[in-house]
């Protein structure tokens, strides 16, 4: 039995708030001093994709709205399959993220290497070209709170585990022709451990764009030539951007 089908009774139970503190105890898989890795619906892989966009893992307000959109889907008599897709469709990279990151990836080309308008397709009318996932398949907490990147995921034993069972199984299963696009350092830093391991090839691995968060604005807003070199503030490295910019457009470009 895999985990959707071991939380399927408690999925159709549960209906969770975006108000709540945390998730409920059953959908807890593991834990270890103060993490926590808990169960959401993001188990579907779309084998067909063209392009992988992999963030650190899923926060409470993404596991949530898989958990909800799972609910609704079964409830409506969807099927398994159907349900895991809606389920995991609907949550990926929302809100202010999603616009940060469409910005981002149309900067590089990424619109063009796969024949769109716009990167904002890959969430509405072409979804079958895109894989959607985290180097941290299910939501991780640490003392309850979304986990940042703290402890290092390839150094601590629980969070490898997901790196090398739950990402490799998938990106093992994509095509070999597909593109990653990890998004931030710490999730950079896995992709790195599975290159080392001969689990994908580097130049398929597309990263140094800064994370989409909203709390990057001004490293993204720099990145995609919004703001100047002079008005900068300090905690931007405007050298370190440029150098991890110039080397992904030169990977995408012979990508």
């Amino acid at each position: 039995m895999n985990h959707f089908e071991k939380f399927l009774s408690a999925m159709k139970q549960s209906t969770i708030s975006m108000s709540d503190k945390g998730l409920p105890q059953e959908f807890l898989l593991s834990s270890e001093g103060d993490l926590s890795v808990y169960y959401a619906p993001f188990d579907y892989i779309n084998h067909q994709a063209k392009i992988t966009i992999c963030g650190i893992t899923p926060g409470f307000q993404q596991a949530a709205l898989a958990l909800n959109e799972a609910k609704k889907q079964l409830l409506k008599g969807a099927s398994i399959d159907e349900a895991k897709k809606k389920a995991k469709e609907t949550a990926s990279f929302g809100g202010a993220m999603r616009n940060n990151l469409i910005s981002m990836l149309d900067y590089i080309g990424a619109h063009k290497k796969l024949g769109l308008v716009s990167c904002e397709q890959l969430f509405t009318s072409h979804t079958h070209l895109v894989h959607y996932t985290s180097a941290l398949r299910y939501p991780v907490f640490v003392g309850g709170e979304n986990y940042n990147g703290t402890p290092n995921m390839i150094s601590n034993k629980l969070l490898r585990a997901q790196v090398e069972t739950y990402l490799t199984e998938e990106l093992k299963s994509l095509p070999e022709s597909c593109l990653y696009i990890p998004l931030g350092p710490k999730v950079t830093e896995a992709f790195s451990h599975l290159v080392a391991k001969g689990v994908v090839k580097s130049n398929k691995v597309l990263d140094g764009m800064p994370h989409p968060s909203g709390a990057n604005a001004e490293r993204i807003n720099y990145f995609l030539e919004k703001k100047k070199k002079d008005d900068l503030s300090k905690k931007t490295n405007p050298l370190q951007i440029d150098e991890a910019k110039a080397k992904l457009l030169e990977k995408m470009a012979l990508a």
